[in-house]
């Protein structure tokens, strides 16, 4: 009974509604796109940074390992030939996870990390450990592939150390962090490395274009009165794609070789963990709407537009995938202006806590 209670308080909710419409208009309309991309366009081809085009062994670093997309990313990676980084707040889960990767693949190369994306302390924890660990590994001091794929879907505020927002924290500002301290890694690649940013179609519903400090670190979302979860997370991930399009454009300025490329991927929807804060019924009736409309993937299955991503040839830098495919993303997420100035400010937020925590 409380959980039915739950489930129609939050049916009442404009977050529920944010979800159920403009959520579910926002994939169809990518599918839509990728249909006319299948019929007009060419498919991308893979290859780039695949074990053989080097004596080294690819490292690729993953966050969000221990479950859901992550962790089918980070298996089939380790099928690919490269040295999985796995980066998960759990320690336990973690450890499940380099068991489970070495039962289907005995072969597998892991190293695991507890790093908490929300905390800026943790991820600079884990660079300087992550370079001590490729210097006693006798490994080349570098990362040919960066996936940012943790994220969260949290339904109440809860504010980080830093005072941030604990969702935009993890889906963006620890993804930004993260990219930045690892790019000296990624340019020191003896063959061309890549940044996969993990996105989400819900990014063409976020409507507010505000990339102020407050906005960015989500202190002005903890001030609601009511938590507007969808939004978060719908702006979270707008701020992805444009940070993937701005970094796609500060590369090119030092280095127009695509040494460093940069793309943003998109899997649609996924049967994961990422709801599981909302209502049981509620995760039962997305789940099994999405399921029956033919939308709703396996972590296995999404987790090839991922590696199709990750491998396609460096002059594919700058685009956006889903399904397979670069598609165009919301008119939002591809002003050039907007991404600037969520830039300056990531780089401001950036700056002031590392300057914290030094």
């Amino acid at each position: 009974m409380n959980l039915m209670k739950e489930a129609l308080r939050f049916i009442c909710s404009c977050n529920f509604w944010r979800m159920a419409l403009f959520w579910n208009i926002a994939l169809l309309f990518s599918y839509f796109q990728l249909l006319k991309k299948s019929i007009f366009g060419s498919k991308s081809s893979s290859s780039s940074c695949s074990k053989s085009n080097h004596s080294h062994t690819p490292v690729c670093v993953i966050t969000g390992a221990t479950s859901g997309l992550g962790k089918a990313t980070a298996f089939a990676l380790s099928r690919k030939g490269f040295y999985v980084v796995l980066v998960g707040r759990s320690s336990h889960l973690l450890s499940k996870t380099l068991s489970d990767i070495r039962r289907q693949n005995e072969d597998a190369q892991l190293k695991a990390f507890e790093v908490d994306m929300s905390s800026f302390q943790s991820v600079f924890k884990f660079k300087n450990s992550l370079e001590k660990w490729l210097l006693d590994s006798d490994l080349h001091s570098s990362v040919q592939l960066l996936v940012n794929n943790a994220g969260i879907l949290a339904t109440s505020s809860r504010p980080t150390v830093e005072g941030f927002d604990r969702m935009m924290a993890t889906n963006y500002v620890g993804a930004f962090t993260l990219t930045k301290l690892l790019l000296p890694l990624l340019r020191n690649s003896l063959v061309p490395s890549r940044v996969v940013n993990v996105t989400s179609f819900t990014h063409r519903s976020a409507l507010t274009g505000r990339f102020d400090m407050d906005s960015v670190t989500g202190v002005n979302f903890s001030s609601s009165k009511h938590y507007p979860c969808a939004r978060i997370y719908e702006y979270s991930k707008l701020c992805l794609l444009l940070f993937s399009y701005q970094l796609h454009r500060q590369l090119r300025l030092t280095d127009d070789s695509h040494h460093v490329s940069v793309v943003a991927l998109d899997p649609g929807a996924v049967k994961t963990n990422i709801m599981h804060e909302l209502p049981s019924y509620i995760q039962v009736i997305a789940f099994c709407g999405l399921k029956i409309l033919g939308l709703m993937q396996s972590p296995e299955d999404a987790a090839e537009s991922v590696i199709t991503a990750a491998l396609a040839p460096p002059e594919i830098s700058g685009k956006y995938f889903f399904g397979g495919r670069t598609i165009e993303s919301s008119a939002l997420s591809s002003d050039p202006k907007m991404a600037k100035e969520l830039w300056d400010t990531s780089c401001l937020i950036y700056n002031e806590l590392q300057q914290a925590h030094t």
